[in-house]
């Protein structure tokens, strides 16, 4: 049997974070643009500063995002599906995406673990794994931040951008006759959920449930589409879907002052989806456009342009922009309707 092992946080900060973040200023690969703008990364987590410290030469524009994540409030943690590594790969996730929806190149990320009294070293230290190994995967180093005791576990993050000055993708630029693209299905988070809170077991889905969880324990933040989407000079505006299609594609019409008509037949729908859909009782697109946490981008890009960006990114072309301010969904019989499913709002009580 494996004791326990508590340490106070200086051995902590010595024996974990130490080890695990050393060296960044020789990791961190400088960014330049083809202005002989540069950032470089001249004081990182392993210098042990109070801050990190980078060096912009050149116009840029900072991008600066932050996101908490519940740390035992976090259903699926509750129910067991998910551990503390999956929760620390999941905040590096959460945060990187809204950097890749502006359109920027993540330069280093910030994040706050606090942790009760009951966490030992194992499980403090396989959170922290998990953000390194996030980082390292979305080209991303953790430069700093903060750890140190709290009633429970607390997972909050800063991310930090660049992009060229004035080249920020935001949601408020889109244009009637602009096509509505998505860069993958949605769905799959929120169809784990849904499972798994039915208490309802079933053969055929339990075999898919690790595909679905996938969406929760390795989330993808689009880092590669949205650089492109921005080197691009096509895309009007973007968004990422962490709180849902439907509130995605609701917040770009809101804030650039248009309709979106969507194309029922134009929304991919994996299986597993409508597998679960099925069993739980509920249309397929209800879970594909509602509150599933799926860190897909959703952008709008002049017709006469989107040929020419499908060259460089792979997406879906799910519907257009429109004059009439309302957001709805042509089906297969031709009737208008609004958008299926639930977007996501935050609650008293609520937990993801």
């Amino acid at each position: 049997m494996v004791s326990e092992k508590f340490s106070d946080e200086p051995t902590r900060l010595a024996t974990t974070i130490v080890p695990l973040f050393a060296g960044q200023a020789r990791e961190f690969v400088p960014v330049s643009s083809p202005d002989g703008g540069r950032v470089e990364l001249t004081a990182g987590a392993d210098a042990q500063d109070d801050c990190a410290v980078f060096r912009l030469a050149g116009e840029h524009d900072l991008v600066v995002g932050t996101d908490y994540v519940r740390g035992p409030k976090f259903r699926l943690y509750e129910m067991g599906h998910l551990d503390e590594y999956d929760l620390g790969y999941y905040l590096v996730a959460a945060n990187l995406s809204d950097i890749a929806a502006m359109g920027a190149k993540p330069i280093g990320l910030l994040s706050v673990v606090r942790y009760p009294a009951g966490m030992d070293d194992a499980l403090f230290g396989l959170v922290m794994r998990g953000i390194r190994d996030a980082c390292a995967a979305f080209g991303c180093l953790n430069v700093g931040g903060d750890i140190g005791g709290a009633e429970r576990l607390i997972l909050s993050a800063s991310a930090l951008g660049v992009c060229p000055a004035g080249r920020a993708l935001l949601r408020s630029g889109a244009k009637p006759g602009d096509v509505v693209c998505l860069t993958a299905p949605t769905g799959p988070a929120g169809a784990a959920m849904a499972y798994l809170r039915s208490g309802v077991p079933d053969l055929v889905i339990d075999s898919l449930v690790p595909s679905l969880l996938s969406a929760w324990k390795r989330p993808v933040a689009r880092v590669d589409e949205g650089l492109a989407l921005g080197a691009s000079g096509m895309v009007t505006s973007c968004l990422d879907t962490s709180d849902g299609l439907k509130a995605a594609l609701l917040s770009i019409a809101e804030s650039s002052g248009v309709g979106i008509e969507v194309d029922e037949r134009s929304i991919p729908v994996p299986k597993a989806v409508a597998a679960v859909a099925a069993h739980v009782g509920v249309e397929p697109l209800s879970l594909v456009m509602g509150d599933s946490v799926d860190f897909e981008l959703v952008f709008t890009v002049p017709s006469a342009r989107v040929d020419d960006l499908a060259e460089a990114v792979s997406f879906h072309r799910i519907g257009v922009v429109t004059e009439r301010t309302e957001v709805v969904m042509t089906g297969y019989d031709g009737e208008r309707a609004d958008l299926p499913g639930e977007a996501w709002r935050h609650q008293r009580d609520g937990k993801a």
